[in-house]
């Protein structure tokens, strides 16, 4: 049937005359048709046509082997010279496009057509009927259907002309300015490729954009690696490809289900078991080379192993809602001891020229090489953000602006939560082949006298501390900060940060420890293809924050949102050391994770309601004295987190895992409050996961 919808789809001319005028039509002429009178010549005309069709049409070998049985419409004009233009063909197959042009250009050049003895262009339908059969046909001259505009020819085909747009799909996004999504164990697979010595790579910000990592890592290579072979449309969208992926010259998008469906045993929870039931969609996709989009909404109800609840509860936001789940969001009461918490994560990712990609959206960012970010870190629920990535020559520099959440009773005005505002800078320069040295400055305000987002800090090359006593010390908090890499080889690097939130020399001078010194540093190392196993990613990790870093005597100035860090995950006054071991081969993965530290917690039991400079949400102000401070004062808190997660991917294009886990969790104050006790948890989980972000349960 699809021809009898072609043949509305173009303009025909049409001539009119003034009444009483006779008009004489003679259609094109074959030369063997010239002796015919007028009234044979359109027949001949058809027959010539199918005459050439049938001896010179040659059916595909790949169209025979299927016992296909249908047609190809073909449009077509003879001009004003006499010379056949093919306009439009529709065929199920594209080796039947591509023989009927052969046979078209095959077609002599004949006398054109004439109205009122002048040339003029005639056009035609004709269908060839496959198989091919010798019979007669007739052409359809489209130049009669002269009721329909060329605006409504060219809107007919409109809709048809979108579905023969679409080509095979290529996954552009290996190529686009999507951002990979951030979860350490999957950024283990090319991190070597970004960390060779040699390359002007930039790889603390996160997370990154396809089309940088892409340059080093070769994408669709690996993926083809993984492919299944299949035969069903089925099999294919279970382990190979997106559930739905259109792609066209100018667009492309695919859109997959979101799951994340688990189910384990807490050896320490009352309840019977723990689980997560998470369902959602995600939808990417590109608009030319320099726009794209990404967009994920989960819906998700959850029971986590006890401690991971009761800190959930810790971290209650202002209202009737139970908890805030660590790193997703305000959570509502399910059932009687279960959370249901909603999530969304977007945004859109422009670069305009080369050397600049802009992203909009509503998620999280990371600044670091390690596991840990002492500068700015993704483990507190997702938020508002800008972000400007400017690279050239060595250097990178990484512009984001945040719009946070304090949602703490005490801070709360007409039952909403106080906004704030966080700006930061990070300048990343590859000094040499090996070495690589980052700053970081970056400042947090709120809308005091009514000044919403303050336009002092808006500039993207400018010094916020200097800000800061422009605008007034208590307007803002403003932290410094710096990183370092050095690569000893192509299979060894060494990492670091430090971060400065207030600094004395003097009273560092002094020995007395005082509490104004407050700063932190990282120490790390990895060594890749470990022991010559390729695939093996070995990694160790020492971060130490002195009490009251991140902290503000304007509680609400803190270095946090929604109850959580924007740093480390453990707040302040903590020293940590993280052994970390990544593996995979094919589908396979494995990850191991062993966490020894040592916190300082506050007492909080009426008696001694001092701040010992662990929460980064309480006033400095109120700490117990001014010297002999240092890391573990308050209730000393010995913590260990064991973890170790083996899984397969099931499909690579959506990152759907299958997989089982074992944390086992050992916290031990040397004091006991109602707040702070002593917990010893296995925790096993079995689950399907959609895996898109990090999530951590080590604190």
């Amino acid at each position: 049937m699809k021809h009898h919808v072609v043949l509305f789809l173009l303009l025909v001319q049409f001539n009119s005359f003034s009444q009483g005028n006779l008009s004489f039509e003679k259609p094109p002429v074959f030369p063997n048709c010239e002796s015919l009178t007028i009234s044979e010549l359109q027949k001949c005309f058809d027959q010539k046509m199918y005459n050439h069709i049938y001896d010179n049409f040659k059916v595909p070998e790949s169209v025979l082997k299927q016992n296909y049985k249908g047609e190809v419409v073909v449009l077509f004009e003879v001009d004003t010279t006499g010379v056949f233009k093919l306009i439009y063909i529709d065929a199920m197959f594209d080796s039947l496009k591509t023989e009927a042009k052969r046979v078209f250009g095959m077609l002599p050049k004949i006398t054109p057509a004439t109205y009122n003895g002048r040339n003029t262009y005639k056009q035609y339908s004709i269908p060839i009927r496959i198989p091919l059969i010798k019979q007669q046909v007739a052409t359809h001259d489209l130049s009669k259907q002269n009721d329909i505009s060329r605006k409504e020819q060219e809107a007919k085909l409109e809709f048809d002309n979108i579905n023969k747009a679409v080509e095979t799909f290529e996954n552009k996004a290996y190529s686009s300015q999507l951002n990979i999504p951030f979860t350490h164990s999957d950024y283990a697979r090319f991190d070597r490729s970004m960390n060779l010595i040699g390359t002007n790579s930039h790889t603390s910000s996160k997370p990154f954009v396809y089309n940088d990592v892409s340059k080093y890592y070769d994408f669709q290579s690996e993926n083809d690696k993984l492919l299944k072979e299949t035969s069903t449309w089925m099999g294919s969208k279970i382990w190979n490809e997106h559930l739905v992926q259109i792609q066209a010259k100018d667009y492309w998008f695919s859109i997959d289900p979101i799951f994340d469906l688990e189910v384990g045993k807490d050896t320490e929870a009352s309840f019977s078991s723990t689980y997560n039931n998470t369902r959602g969609l995600l939808v990417q996709g590109g608009l030319g080379d320099k726009l794209n989009f990404y967009a994920t909404v989960f819906e998700s109800q959850g029971r986590f192993a006890n401690y991971v609840n009761e800190y959930a509860e810790s971290l209650k936001a202002f209202g009737p809602d139970p908890a805030i789940i660590p790193g997703r969001g305000i959570a509502k009461r399910f059932k009687t001891d279960s959370y249901d918490y909603p999530v969304a994560e977007a945004y859109l990712s422009y670069a305009p020229a080369k050397f600049i990609n802009m992203q909009f959206g509503h998620g999280k960012n990371f600044i670091g090489d390690g596991y840990r970010s002492l500068l700015l870190s993704d483990v507190a629920s997702p938020h508002p953000f800008f972000k400007l990535n400017t690279s050239f020559w060595k250097i990178k520099y990484t512009n984001t602006w945040m719009w946070l959440k304090d949602v703490r009773d005490e801070v709360v005005e007409d039952k909403a939560f106080l906004s704030k505002y966080l700006a930061s800078h990070y300048l990343s320069w590859n000094v040499s082949k090996r070495l690589n040295i980052g700053l970081f400055e970056s400042v947090l305000w709120t809308n005091s006298n009514d000044r919403g987002f303050d336009v002092n800090y808006l500039n993207p090359v400018i010094f916020y501390r200097a800000i800061e006593f422009e605008t007034g010390q208590g307007a803002g908090n403003a932290i410094l900060g710096a990183s370092a890499k050095y690569k000893f080889n192509d299979n060894i690097n060494m990492y670091s940060q430090f971060i400065l939130d207030e600094f004395s020399l003097s009273d560092i001078k002094g020995g007395e420890k005082s509490w104004k010194n407050k700063y932190g540093y990282q120490l790390g190392v990895k060594y890749y293809n470990a022991f010559k196993v390729d695939n093996l990613l070995l990694q160790f990790e020492y971060n130490r924050v002195r009490p009251y870093t991140y902290s503000h005597n304007t509680i609400v100035l803190n270095y946090g949102h929604n109850n959580q860090s924007m740093a480390h995950l453990w707040g302040a006054n903590f020293s940590e050391a993280i052994l970390i071991g990544r593996y995979h081969y094919n589908r396979w993965f494995a990850n191991a994770k062993l966490i020894f530290g040592m916190r300082g917690l506050d007492f909080n039991d009426g008696t001694d309601d001092f701040s010992y400079g662990g929460d980064v949400y309480r006033d400095y102000n109120d700490r117990p004295y001014d010297t002999g401070v240092e890391v573990g004062q308050g209730i000393k808190t010995k913590i260990f987190n064991g973890n170790l997660q083996a899984g397969y991917v099931i499909n690579p294009a959506s990152n759907l895992k299958i997989f089982t886990d074992i944390t086992v969790r050992n916290f031990n104050p040397e004091a006991e409050t109602a707040t702070t006790f002593k917990s010893n948890t296995v925790w096993i989980n079995f689950g399907i996961r959609t895996d898109l972000f990090n999530w951590y349960f080590d604190f």
